[in-house]
């Protein structure tokens, strides 16, 4: 019996001692999030990198997906005479979770893997053992302006997905199901509400701090050589996905739950 469980012992005490290092390695970065010195031009250039690089990927995404939203429905509605809740369905999806989750999967498979590509390589070349050396702390020069820009920045990406896959809805509904065009904008404006789009923004600027997070982590503990910086930016993505699911779960339940 002993030789059955031990592998399963030994798989829950590593992951236990991962979540560990990872649960150290976030207080570290939100400490060095809040004590200066803060380094302004490298969190304007990862919110240039993070913020304004990502619009097409984004933007694209939200738009078919809107797109989608507003053909599939249609077909389903139209059995019921329901078609008029078109405009609604696409509006409250793309606010309250497609627009958060799709943006932060495209961003974590883009943004994700580059932080943790780059950190395993600075590892890699011994730059952030340099950058010890010289009294610059990496956790403030390296960790916490990426956190910082994805945190900020990943909200207003959002809320740019947000506008364009409702868009992509009223291209569909106006230009091929021949909706009244006034209607269908007027029952999006009336349907939606305030805390539909700010469960969405906070989701959002937490699946930045996900994606960020896990990129510096994985990077910054990258194991040595070409294999252990692949290693990093595949489970950076990986794992970033995954939290970003499970945490669209708890807030959702925590926002909307009865």
């Amino acid at each position: 019996m002993i030789p059955l469980v031990t592998p399963l012992g030994a798989t829950v005490l590593a992951f236990l001692a991962a979540t560990g290092r990872l649960a150290i390695f976030a207080a570290e970065a939100l400490l060095a999030c809040v004590r200066p010195p803060y380094h302004w031009r490298q969190i304007g250039r990862q919110m240039i990198e993070i913020g304004y690089f990502s619009l097409p990927v984004v933007g694209l995404t939200a738009l078919f997906t809107g797109m989608v939203l507003a053909l599939q429905s249609y077909t389903g509605f139209a059995r019921f005479n329901a078609e008029g809740a078109i405009a609604n369905l696409v509006v409250l999806s793309m606010t309250r979770e497609l627009g958060p989750v799709l943006a932060g999967l495209m961003v974590a498979g883009r943004i994700g893997a580059a932080m943790a590509a780059e950190l395993g390589t600075m590892r890699v070349t011994e730059q952030i053992d340099a950058l010890t050396t010289l009294s610059t702390n990496p956790m403030q020069y390296l960790v916490a302006p990426r956190v910082i820009a994805a945190v900020v920045t990943m909200p207003l990406l959002v809320l740019v997905a947000d506008v364009i896959g409702v868009m992509g809805g009223w291209i569909i509904a106006n230009g091929k199901l021949d909706f009244n065009s006034f209607s269908y904008l007027q029952n999006t404006i009336s349907f939606i509400q305030a805390s539909d789009v700010i469960s969405g923004l906070v989701k959002a600027a937490v699946f930045g701090f996900l994606i960020a997070l896990l990129g510096c982590y994985m990077g910054y503990n990258s194991d040595r050589g070409a294999q252990g910086v692949g290693r990093a930016t595949t489970n950076a993505v990986v794992t970033s996905s995954i939290l970003i699911l499970v945490f669209d779960y708890l807030l959702t339940e925590a926002f909307f739950a009865s």
